[in-house]
């Protein structure tokens, strides 16, 4: 085995510049594989922190996935019942105290019971249409993403009691108002109650900075005349990981429907799935190019030593000997160039880490480029390329072990 693996380096070392030549295209594609996949994970993972952290893990609200089963359906075989209401439809979580102390009993996380209700928001004869969500501060600070987002007051001011509300800068400035103003909130029932803008928020997301205002519980259920309702409770979990079991057992107790955010944003969490699948493919695609100049320079070894691996199997080596041989060529070749593809793709990702930019469209500021540091790219791109290495080295290995050293001595090839 040292003599085959004497040989291989000295094949190698005699065309130094073909196989610098492979060695730098397999260390560009590894290097470049490297920091795209680095580039790609780390978007997927901030953009996937960043929807866990701006959503409830799981969200527990007054509807019913189905209708419920009525009387009539058990006692006849063929019947059909559609467009069924009560006279007054009044909904939201029954039992409403129970129902969240059965949950906080077994929950690994926080929750927060809330009463969200549509309205519009009026000040100085302009008016948006808004939701106007009642919470309890102390349990909604532990759930809620906007409790950090606060350009003016704080969340906290809603403690205090009174009628305090706090909206979203953007809803703010369409209507014309500011801190300490007083604006009037009409609920869908015909309900005008008047509130002082105590604290405005900015989350970046459109939907909630402009319509999006936050009372106190009590202020909520009086406005939309539903004293002691509720109809959402948002749960964060210890581990967002848990939410589709959370949900499934929240649901089949409670009869409501329970929504885990991985359910929610089931498409978008397909997509970057297929991205994924994109991504590596893009991988191999990229080794497979590099593949082609080792098989050049293995093939081109082969053809130049003919004469060579005739003597080498008149002296007695065996065909595997000879296709050990250029296969050891070819994944010398992959391990050097994945060797120097690991230097590179830890400096391209370094060099993209430092990147700095703004988003002023959002009125956000994104500092860095989200980046992924792991070694499972580095295993990855590197196998890709032993593997691509390997398969270049051995089909011209192969070819030549076949040849028949009689055949060549006697100059037939």
């Amino acid at each position: 085995m040292r003599l085959i693996l004497d040989i291989a380096v000295t094949h190698i070392a005699g065309r130094g510049r073909q196989t610098l030549v492979a060695v730098l295209g397999v260390a560009v594609g590894v290097g470049f594989s490297i920091a795209m996949a680095a580039l790609m994970q780390g978007g997927q993972d901030d953009f996937v922190e960043q929807l866990v952290n701006t959503m409830p893990h799981v969200e527990v609200t007054d509807e019913h996935r189905a209708a419920e089963r009525q009387p009539a359906e058990d006692v006849f075989a063929a019947s059909e019942i559609f467009g069924l209401r009560p006279r007054e439809d009044r909904r939201g979580i029954i039992n409403p105290t129970e129902a969240t102390a059965w949950l906080e009993a077994w929950i690994p996380g926080r929750l927060a019971p809330s009463l969200r209700t549509q309205g519009v928001i009026r000040y100085a004869g302009r008016e948006v249409g808004a939701s106007v969500i009642g919470v309890e501060p102390s349990a909604e600070r532990a759930v809620s993403p906007i409790v950090g987002d606060f350009v003016s007051g704080s969340f906290e001011v809603l403690s205090a009691g009174g009628n305090n509300v706090v909206i979203g800068d953007t809803m703010a400035d369409r209507l014309g108002a500011g801190m300490g103003d007083t604006i009037s909130a009409v609920s869908s029932e015909g309900i005008t109650k008047a509130f002082r803008i105590a604290g405005l928020f900015h989350t970046g997301t459109t939907a909630r900075d402009e319509g999006e205002a936050y009372v106190l519980l009590k202020n909520a259920q009086i406005l939309s005349v539903r004293p002691n309702a509720i109809n959402e409770i948002r749960i964060k979990l210890d581990d967002p990981d848990a939410a589709p079991g959370v949900a499934r057992r929240a649901e089949a107790e409670l009869g409501y429907k329970a929504l885990a955010w991985q359910e929610a944003n089931e498409s978008i969490l397909e997509a970057l799935v297929v991205r994924n699948v994109i991504m590596y493919t893009v991988v191999a695609a990229i080794m497979l190019v590099a593949g082609f100049g080792i098989f050049n320079i293995i093939s081109t070894i082969t053809h130049e030593k003919v004469r060579d691996i005739a003597i080498m199997k008149s002296l007695g080596f065996a065909e595997k000997d000879v296709t050990r041989m250029f296969l050891l060529e070819g994944l010398a070749i992959g391990a050097a160039g994945s060797a120097l593809g690991w230097l590179l793709g830890l400096s391209l990702v370094y060099a993209l880490s430092l990147v700095r930019f703004e988003l002023a469209a959002t009125g956000q500021e994104m500092t860095r480029l989200p980046m992924a540091w792991s070694l499972l790219h580095y295993g990855i791109a590197a196998g890709f390329a032993l593997g691509s290495s390997a398969v270049a080295g051995y089909l011209p290995a192969r070819r030549a072990a076949r040849l028949n050293p009689v055949d060549i001595i006697r100059g037939a090839t």
